[in-house]
């Protein structure tokens, strides 16, 4: 009995240790790398790279080579881009455990950004929906640069002449998010009561008119400033966070979607039909470790034990969602709410205001023509 004592004992310390190590090597932040020199006859392009992690002061504006389209893919000559909190995940290596993806002590990928518009350059030899000089949008690692390839049958699709680059450049992420979030997870349904907190944000205010395409009664939480715009949109109601808590309310909802994560998982259940649903899209936990997995976490021990559903959910970038979203774009059922319009060497600036939670919609970046000849 006292080997096997023993013996455990020591398998709990060398797990132990083994976990420090672990995490101490998850957590550590390697020193700002330095840019190669590029060949003097290489392509290049003007991109924001990061080859730290840190604030958004590590953020440069580098000549990169410029990508090339392979056969199955488009040559996208980026007009704008737009930001999203997971550009500052990424940049700060937080919460920790995606590192375990996005590399330990420094960034894979130096480049940063996700959602981008712009025109075709050249289209692979198997490309065939789409060519030279077409106008598109989607989603694509790397969008805060002057040239993006893209998959052909990845997340893109032609821009709507309706809308301008901009525009198209704020939907993929936050649009195809609240798409899902209503849709998938929340099985949203005509005439359902909706609530959704946080509905002056990206994806909130995305959020608000897609329920209100799928034809349920809408209550957006906002602040007094922002009432206007969320009535805009089509809410049907709205509860002005800063004069009333909606968790208090004697109001009931099937649906209660959640963007900014700014009540507990119990406040929320107390609003929430028997058989309703709670999809946690944001958190304000900042947690080093788990960051917003915390109430992931919540979510999953929860669910087993109570009648409404609870959940979380992480868009899945695909094409026909995107489709969708391009056509409601055209037909003027869904349009994105603009807050501040940045340029590509002001990428920190846009992040540091993005990071303060006080976008009204998004924030886009709009590219120059000629950028690459620029310092």
């Amino acid at each position: 009995m006292k080997t096997r004592n023993k013996v455990l004992s020591g398998v709990a310390v060398l797990l132990a240790v083994g976990l420090s190590v672990l995490l101490l090597v998850i957590s550590h932040d390697s020193p700002c790398g330095m840019a190669a020199t590029l060949p003097a006859n290489t392509p290049r392009m003007t991109a924001i790279v990061y080859r730290c992690y840190g604030a958004a002061d590590v953020l440069k504006l580098e000549q990169i080579t410029k990508p090339v389209a392979a056969d199955n893919q488009v040559l996208v000559k980026v007009r704008a881009a737009s930001v999203n909190p997971l550009d500052w995940h990424y940049l700060h290596g937080k919460p920790y455990l995606m590192r375990l993806e996005a590399g330990i002590g420094a960034p894979t990928n130096v480049q940063l950004g996700v959602d981008f518009a712009g025109t075709v350059e050249a289209a692979g030899k198997n490309v065939t929906g789409f060519k030279a000089g077409d106008a598109v949008f989607g989603s694509r690692g790397g969008a805060f640069a002057e040239y993006v390839s893209v998959r052909a049958n990845g997340t893109l699709a032609l821009k709507p002449a309706n809308v301008s680059f901009e525009q198209a450049a704020a939907v993929p992420v936050a649009a195809l998010t609240a798409l899902q979030a209503l849709r998938d997870k929340g099985h949203v349904q005509a005439e359902q009561k909706v609530l959704i907190n946080g509905a002056s944000g990206g994806v909130g205010t995305f959020a608000v008119q897609i329920a209100k395409n799928y034809g349920a009664e809408v209550t957006a939480v906002c602040s007094a400033r922002n009432v206007a715009l969320v009535r805009s949109l089509g809410a049907d109601h709205v509860v002005d966070y800063t004069q009333e808590d909606f968790t208090l309310r004697a109001e009931k909802y099937d649906l209660i979607v959640d963007v900014v994560g700014t009540h507990s998982l119990l406040e929320y259940r107390r609003v929430l039909n028997p058989q309703g649903t709670l999809v946690i899209i944001g958190s304000l936990d900042d947690g080093a470790w788990l960051g917003p997995l915390a109430d992931v976490l919540k979510a999953y021990l929860i669910a087993p034990f109570v009648s409404q559903k609870v959940g979380f959910m992480l868009a899945n970038s695909n094409q026909r969602d995107l489709a969708l979203l391009r056509d409601w774009l055209q037909a003027g059922k869904l349009k994105a709410v603009i807050d501040r319009a940045f340029s590509l060497s002001e990428v920190p600036a846009a992040i540091r205001y993005l990071e303060q939670g006080h976008a009204r919609g998004k924030v886009v970046i709009t590219l120059a023509d000629g950028l690459t000849t620029a310092p």
